[in-house]
């Protein structure tokens, strides 16, 4: 699986990238991730399966989706700020679905 993260300077989603490759990691799957913020993800997200954004940019989410035509959603907040991998790899589960 293949997640772009997207947030306002790609600082904090770099924070939970790590945490989330070790929790995929010990789950047993293989994630490729990258964080960036907005004024990137425009060069990169052809590279990527998916799109999850986070909270303070998912006014946004509709722009996002509409110029990357990737399956995007914007993490929950509480997730985010806990950095609840588990359900947050269940969001980023059903995207893969839209593929």
């Amino acid at each position: 699986m293949k997640i772009l993260l997207v947030c306002a300077g790609g600082m904090s989603t770099s924070l939970l990238m790590k945490k989330m490759v070790n929790y995929w990691r010990q789950q047993g799957e293989e994630l490729i991730i990258h964080a960036v913020g907005l004024a990137e993800y425009r060069n990169v997200y052809q590279n990527y399966d998916i799109i999850l954004v986070g909270p303070q940019v998912s006014y946004r989410l509709k722009e996002i989706q509409e110029v990357t035509g990737k399956p995007a959603e914007a993490i929950p907040s509480f997730d985010y700020a806990m950095a609840n991998c588990s359900n947050i790899m269940k969001q980023a589960q059903k995207l893969m679905v839209k593929i």
